[in-house]
């Protein structure tokens, strides 16, 4: 059974990476998707055509994440122009990273008013719809960097360790509505994040990952996609882990 066929989903920073790759699964799953994106407008409408290609109603908008009454106003034109909201995939995210000595209060905001503030403004956007439907399903994506922490990431870390409170916070409160709220922590993954590193370098990072390997988009979509199923329907408050056993405790 494909519960998410003909559903509406908005996907935020899907221009390419992980969000791209979700964006895609969403579309061979048939579900309709609208998605966001701030500066790779060529590479985003690259996308959009080859979401649309699959059989779906696809857009990709120029809105940035940061700004709380533009997504407000997204989220609207969305729901408008597709009939519905069944699902919200909070993607968007930056890192700067940088010794915290010499992190400046704009490294700190940027990261924070992106990845935290960003999945806030999304959220709050969609969560009435839901509420009001008793139906829906919210997707962040973390990062294991929120779980134990890295050096030079204190905002990065900072920003998405928000993320799993805010989720497991939300997830209690919206349960008795129907609707459900988890988060996917991805570790290393094979992204454009990794395309400055040698070969070498990436040998060396795929020694400390338990299972041996740099991870795909793939993977962290493929999580996702199970997220949505009927399998995970009694599954919500959770950060599971798509790291190849990196962050294990």
């Amino acid at each position: 059974m494909n519960k998410i066929k003909n559903k509406v989903a908005i996907v935020t920073g899907a221009s390419r990476g992980i969000g791209r790759a979700i964006v895609l699964k969403l579309a061979d799953l048939s579900c309709h998707v609208a998605f966001n994106y701030l500066k790779n407008k060529d590479e985003a409408l690259r996308l959009e055509s080859e979401a649309k290609k699959k059989g779906i109603k696809c857009t990709a908008s120029c809105v940035d994440i940061k700004d709380f009454n533009a997504v407000k106003e997204w989220v609207q034109k969305t729901k408008e122009e597709f009939g519905g909201l069944d699902i919200l995939i909070n993607n968007a995210g930056i890192i700067i990273d940088k010794a915290f000595m010499l992190m400046s209060e704009d490294d700190w905001r940027q990261v924070i008013d992106t990845n935290l503030n960003g999945t806030f403004n999304a959220t709050r956007a969609c969560i009435v719809s839901f509420l009001k439907q008793k139906d829906g399903v919210i997707i962040n994506i973390s990062s294991v960097s929120g779980i134990f922490g890295l050096p030079r990431q204190v905002n990065y870390s900072a920003s998405k360790g928000g993320i799993n409170a805010f989720t497991k916070a939300l997830a209690k409160e919206v349960a008795g509505h129907g609707v459900r709220v988890n988060a996917v922590a991805p570790g290393f993954i094979e992204t454009e994040i990794l395309t400055n590193f040698t070969p070498e370098q990436k040998e060396e990072i795929a020694k400390v990952v338990p299972l041996g390997r740099i991870g795909s988009v793939e993977d962290v979509a493929n999580c996702v996609k199970f997220l949505l199923s009927e399998q995970a329907d009694y599954i919500t408050g959770q950060v599971i882990q798509v790291d190849g056993g990196l962050a294990i405790r």
